[in-house]
């Protein structure tokens, strides 16, 4: 699928946000203090549950087309770390097609802002995060991408949020800004339950290599105090994993919390996404201090062994990074990450992670 079908689904019912905090001012009462940076960890906090979603879609933005296809459907948006992350999921059918798509919202606390990635089943990656905030009650997303050849800017405007409904509006704009063409119009409304999904099927071998890891874990994990710096001391950590199906298991969703006393605390989360084209896995990694998806590591699974590689940058050095699964055939998976600054001629372990299911066998 091109970028341009993940443009047009993407983030229209997934940047729907909370309403400003009742009281809240944008001009202090005493002008010479400035107010305190506004807190926007929960604006998401509304869209918590169960919603019933109608969707128009402009069928060819940005060529005078005046022809506009709808849908119905539904979403879910699920609580990720206290509020300050949430994972939606979108199912939606019209005269154009089936639309099963996610999006993973993560606060930045640095920035004060979010940034909304989108994923669409069909392609199994995440697009371009579309970045910004909520002022004076409404919300705007805004990133730079390419439709047919030509790179546009991305507009995405949420209003009429009340308990139970919200509005949302995407535009593009070719000309830096100056003029924008609506060409998605999404309207919600809260729903206690939803229908069970009838979605699944076969989209490719490989579609089911992480399904060992769902369900409820027991952590113990072993990080190196330095990375390629001929450290040998090692810090340990323990603590708990969740991971979730997304998609009848071509996408997860794994919530990661361990404690050291000797270092802290770690909470993150994985998401894995699956390409039914390459028959290859996504793994994005956030940690809940950054609140940013790290380069994806890319890799399948092979006679029970997983191996996944992403190029990133450690200490300001190019560095190639390694995930390795194995003993995934037992209630006792095993994972590590390697680094490389050599071109892949030689590898330092530097995180170790030993899982033992909770409750015993799947």
């Amino acid at each position: 699928m091109k970028i341009k079908t993940k443009i047009w689904v993407s983030l229209a019912v997934f940047g729907l946000a909370l309403m400003p905090q009742a009281g809240f001012s944008q001009n202090p009462a005493n002008p010479s203090q400035a107010a305190p940076p506004r807190d926007g960890s929960h604006d998401f906090d509304f869209e918590f549950g169960n919603w019933k979603t109608h969707l128009k879609r402009l069928v060819h933005p940005l060529s005078g087309s005046t022809t506009w296809v709808e849908y119905d459907g539904t979403t879910a948006v699920r609580k990720i770390w206290e509020g300050r992350a949430n994972l939606l999921e979108l199912e939606v059918d019209g005269s154009a097609g089936h639309i099963e798509a996610m999006s993973l919202r993560l606060y930045n606390s640095d920035a004060r802002q979010w940034s909304l990635n989108f994923a669409n089943s069909r392609v199994g990656s995440l697009s371009v995060p579309t970045v910004g905030e909520f002022k004076d009650g409404r919300g705007e997303f805004y990133d730079q991408e390419a439709l047919n050849g030509r790179m546009i800017f991305v507009r995405f405007v949420i209003s009429e949020i009340t308990p139970n409904s919200c509005h949302f509006e995407q535009a593009f704009s070719e000309d830096g800004g100056k003029t924008w063409e609506v060409n998605w119009i999404a309207d919600d409304t809260r729903v206690g339950t939803l229908p069970v999904s009838n979605a699944s099927g076969t989209f490719g071998e490989g579609q089911h290599d992480f399904d060992f890891e769902l369900g409820r874990w027991n952590i113990h994990l072993k990080r190196l105090q330095d990375r390629l710096a001929g450290s040998t001391t090692w810090v340990d950590f323990d603590g708990t994993s969740v991971t979730r199906k997304v998609w009848d298991g071509r996408s997860q969703i794994e919530e990661f919390e361990t404690d050291s006393a000797a270092t802290g605390h770690i909470e993150g989360l994985t998401l894995r996404l699956f390409n039914p084209d390459t028959h290859e896995w996504s793994l994005y990694w956030a940690n809940a201090k950054k609140g940013v998806l790290d380069p994806p590591q890319v890799g399948q699974y092979k006679n029970g062994h997983g191996e996944f590689y992403a190029m990133d940058t450690w200490k300001g050095k190019s560095v190639i990074v390694r995930f390795w699964w194995s003993e995934t055939n037992t209630n006792k998976p095993h994972f590590e990450q390697a680094y490389s600054d050599d071109g892949g001629k030689t590898w330092e372990v530097n995180w170790i992670t030993d899982q033992t299911r909770v409750g015993g066998a799947k």
